[in-house]
């Protein structure tokens, strides 16, 4: 079924809006693929925050124009899924791993920070920690001189006096 004009223009001022807070967009073609596995893709895009649409190539042309993605207008042809994300990596790595394991979507292009990167960046791009993968190793790190020490205090206490459960049964002897 085909958009009227008043459609069109909605659909276009959704993505304008979708594209002017994004750091990614990642296309792909999903020529031949199957429902069931194309709403296992939007859960999973979904999870992980990231836009993910079916557009006619026209529609996202006039969308991406005049923004840092402009460039990627000349890799929108056939039939492509969107994936559009405020993480700089979210959405390479929904599309990148999601492709791993199903040969009916291709990786065909992306654009992040103003420049348009072939499949094999994209796949670069995917291979990128998240943020909160890179923010919980950060904290491990900073963790782990904090839990050393605690553990040779405690090590050092039991070796000096016995510890606590030691110092508890030398009192109760003593009593009795």
């Amino acid at each position: 079924m085909s958009l009227n004009l008043d459609d069109k223009k909605a659909v276009v001022a959704e993505i304008s809006a979708e594209v002017a807070k994004a750091q990614t967009i990642v296309v792909a073609e999903y020529r031949g693929i199957q429902v069931g596995a194309m709403t296992k893709l939007r859960a999973e895009a979904r999870k992980q925050g990231v836009y993910l649409r079916v557009l006619k190539n026209t529609l996202a042309r006039r969308a991406v124009a005049d923004t840092p993605f402009a460039d990627l207008a000349s890799h929108m042809s056939g039939p492509l899924v969107y994936g559009i994300s405020e993480d700089p990596v979210a959405a390479a790595k929904v599309l990148h791993d999601f492709a791993k394991g199903n040969d009916k979507i291709v990786l065909k292009a992306g654009s992040y920070d103003g420049k348009v990167l072939n499949a094999a960046e994209v796949a670069q791009l995917a291979s990128i920690p998240s943020r909160e993968e890179l923010l919980s190793k950060l904290l491990y790190v900073m963790k782990a001189p904090v839990a050393g020490m605690a553990r040779a205090l405690a090590a050092l206490a039991e070796k000096q006096g016995g510890g606590a459960p030691a110092a508890a049964e030398a009192e109760a002897t003593e009593a009795a």
